[in-house]
């Protein structure tokens, strides 16, 4: 694969990956597990990260103390409220595993189909790279608007990674 295409895909993808890691800094202790659940939001935002970058999907699992939660098919929420800091420990864990996957693409990784166990989302990986630094955007704009509004304050925008590939 094109090396400039893997660097151009890092640097705003590992840009995504800091604006989220700006937002959950920046969140003070009293927003953190008001009503809006902003810790939760940034877990679901972590969780499909590092789903999205699993190779195959059947054999994921995140690290402790995480669970499968999020495939709760009621919505049930996770059995606690993660910290700020273990979540910026998998946050971390997420940016390393995204720049390793980025920079290992090859044309063939790029083009095969990662597939769900239920079968209804199968995407080449290229593209599921793009849908999950979106996904990451959505949220780290959902979380930077509860920020603006708790305490009229949000981080800057990252135009890009400062991590190489």
């Amino acid at each position: 694969m094109d090396n400039i295409l893997k660097e151009t895909l890092w640097k705003q993808f590992g840009a995504s990956i800091d604006m989220l890691e700006n937002a959950l800094v920046l969140c003070p202790d009293n927003i953190w597990d008001k009503e809006t659940k902003f810790w939760y939001m940034a877990y679901h935002t972590l969780f499909f990260l590092d789903y999205y970058l699993t190779p195959k999907p059947a054999n994921f699992l995140p690290p402790p103390p995480f669970t499968l939660s999020e495939f709760d098919p009621s919505g049930a929420m996770p059995e606690r409220v993660y910290t700020r800091e273990e979540l910026l420990i998998y946050l971390e864990a997420c940016r390393n595993k995204c720049h390793d996957l980025v920079a290992g693409l090859t044309d063939e990784i790029a083009k095969n189909n990662w597939i769900n166990d239920s079968k209804t989302m199968v995407y080449p990986v290229i593209e599921l790279l793009l849908y999950n630094m979106r996904h990451v955007q959505h949220h780290t704009a959902q979380l930077n608007l509860l920020l603006r509004q708790g305490i009229n304050d949000a981080p800057r925008w990252v135009s890009r990674t400062k991590m190489c590939l």
